[in-house]
């Protein structure tokens, strides 16, 4: 938490005034946020980690891509995202970069226990089909970040970012280089199965209850956190559903159609699969110290490898 100085400091070159209230939002995982209530609306202050932590490769400076990302997404989909009133990197009020953003209505789902849980899930089908539709034509995380070279096909993509990723926990002492490099190979193995047309759709990469607004009549206000968006084939995005618990049948409902079962398509929700819960390793080591945690993830990413790509 930062002091109410600096963060009255943060505020009134945007806002323009000095009375505020402001109430941390204590759910928040990466960012330090907060509500914050001024004269004329409702806002969300949200200011990034220290430069210092230990990062995935594609969280450093991140925040960068909200602007665009928000603006695209309010310009050319009916989706529910907050307006930014500014994206602050001036480091003249706190030495991190922030965001102040307009507050959108409604709860996160997951403060809302009894609501129809179906219902808020055809929503966000809806929401996410309309997002997938628009396309780059470059792939990989193209954001004002720039944690990697664009690629000009999905699986060349992919494979930076795959290796990447397996860097990232080598760095922090989970895989040693001989596990590191068995992984590589075993994208380079089954690399046929990515090697395939596909739109470089706009993907959430985030969509869980926590990042997912609704109102009391269950009405899907808000889909938020949209910084570690990339720009590539729809089912990473649906691995990431899988992991957290919405890529249930009213999501595709809502979505439109039914994902690909095909044996080449399994073998890529393995990988995608891998993608998402392996950075929990990189996660629990790096931002929590929590070495037994990270080792229980590389444990049971290594068993799915096992079991499910080398059995």
């Amino acid at each position: 938490m930062f002091p109410e100085a600096v963060l009255r400091a943060c505020l009134e070159p945007h806002l323009g005034v000095e009375a505020v209230l402001l109430r941390p939002i204590r759910t928040g995982k990466f960012n330090t946020s907060y509500f914050v209530s001024a004269e004329g609306g409702e806002y969300v202050l949200r200011i990034a980690p220290p430069r210092e932590s230990v990062f995935l490769f594609y969280e450093r400076n991140m925040m960068a891509q909200e602007p665009e990302l928000h603006a695209l997404v309010r310009e050319k989909t009916t989706v529910p995202v907050p307006r930014i009133v500014a994206y602050d990197t001036s480091h003249a009020a706190v030495d991190r970069d922030f965001l102040l953003m307009e507050r959108l209505p409604g709860r996160p789902v997951s403060e809302q226990p009894g609501c129809d849980y179906g219902r808020v899930l055809r929503q966000v089908g809806v929401f996410l089909a309309q997002v997938h539709g628009l396309t780059a034509r470059e792939y990989g995380y193209l954001g004002a970040h720039r944690p990697m070279p664009p690629a000009v096909t999905w699986a060349g993509a992919f494979e930076i970012m795959w290796k990447k990723l397996l860097r990232d926990i080598v760095d922090v002492g989970h895989y040693d280089a001989r596990e590191a490099d068995r992984l590589v190979a075993l994208f380079d193995r089954h690399r046929d199965a990515f090697d395939r047309p596909v739109p470089a759709s706009l993907l959430h990469m985030d969509v869980w209850a926590q990042n997912i607004l609704v109102d009391e009549q269950d009405n899907v206000t808000g889909l938020v956190d949209w910084d570690r968006a990339l720009w590539g084939d729809a089912e990473i995005e649906f691995a990431v559903l899988d992991y957290c618990g919405i890529s249930e049948r009213s999501f595709w409902e809502g979505y439109g159609h039914s994902r690909d079962l095909s044996p080449p398509a399994r073998i890529r929700q393995i990988f995608y699969f891998l993608y998402e819960l392996q950075k929990y390793i990189v996660i629990r080591q790096g931002r929590g110290g929590d070495a037994a945690a990270a080792r229980r993830y590389k444990a049971q990413a290594l068993q799915i490898v096992r079991e499910r790509l080398c059995g």
